[in-house]
């Protein structure tokens, strides 16, 4: 699975918001840096040929439904990112969060209750 820059993200969460869309209604979507139709309908392509995406030919249109599921992304993106600056370690990137105190004692209390509901 190939990492998508931030705009083909953006893109992608908006698929998976709609589920499927045309072009223009996910430039609807799109509240800042909002691109040119013709841009967006090159990164769309682009998400297609990354085969993120696929589509349904409506004559000369095309209505956009995303090929990978959001969850399955995430994983990709969350397993590469603890690799490239966690060193493969979930404690460490706990560690972090909780430094950053981006996550409360109570949060952590949770997550181990969790785990050990797993067992």
């Amino acid at each position: 699975m190939q990492k998508l820059t931030n705009k083909e993200e953006e893109i992608m969460k908006i698929l998976w918001r709609l589920e499927k869309a045309f072009v223009k209604e996910i430039l609807a979507e799109i509240k800042e840096d909002q691109p040119h139709y013709n841009t967006l309908s090159t990164i769309v392509r682009n998400l297609e040929d990354k085969k993120y995406v696929g589509h349904e030919a409506f004559g000369n249109t095309h209505r956009y439904y995303p090929l990978i599921p959001k969850e399955a992304y995430r994983k990709q993106f969350v397993n590469a990112t603890i690799a490239d600056f966690y060193d493969n370690s979930y404690k460490s990137l706990v560690s972090f969060f909780a430094k950053e105190e981006k996550i409360s004692v109570a949060e952590l209390k949770e997550i181990i209750e969790l785990i050990e509901k797993q067992k």
